[in-house]
């Protein structure tokens, strides 16, 4: 399991910063998100889930990461991906905006993450 985490967290951090600059484009471009872009953020999204519960899984497991920053970074890639689904516009441009500028932190956060987790 151990092996896996650093794998899914390199993986998450490439699809947030993916999914971050194609919303981006878009929005700057004054286009829709399309399904390409809504697919990336729901991956994002989804990876940082999943990388959150391996944490967990190893934290059961007694593994620690070497930084106790490691935990905190992750968390809040995490919160910060999710934290549109409450916070941003109902629907239109700026709703994409939200979505693609959390997707970039949150690729930013799983960074310093991956950084603080590595010996």
């Amino acid at each position: 399991m151990s092996g896996i985490h650093p794998w899914v967290g390199g993986a998450a951090i490439a699809v947030c910063i993916a999914a971050a600059l194609m919303g981006g484009l878009r929005y700057w471009r004054g286009r829709g998100a399309g399904p390409i872009t809504t697919h990336l953020l729901s991956l994002a999204q989804t990876l940082l889930v999943a990388q959150v519960g391996i944490g967990l899984l190893l934290l059961a497991d007694d593994r620690r990461a070497p930084e106790q920053l490691h935990y905190l970074y992750g968390t809040l890639a995490l919160a910060v991906a999710l934290a549109p689904w409450f916070y941003a516009p109902e629907s239109g441009p700026k709703r994409l905006l939200w979505f693609a500028v959390t997707a970039g932190i949150a690729g930013a956060l799983g960074i310093r993450a991956f950084m603080t987790g590595t010996s």
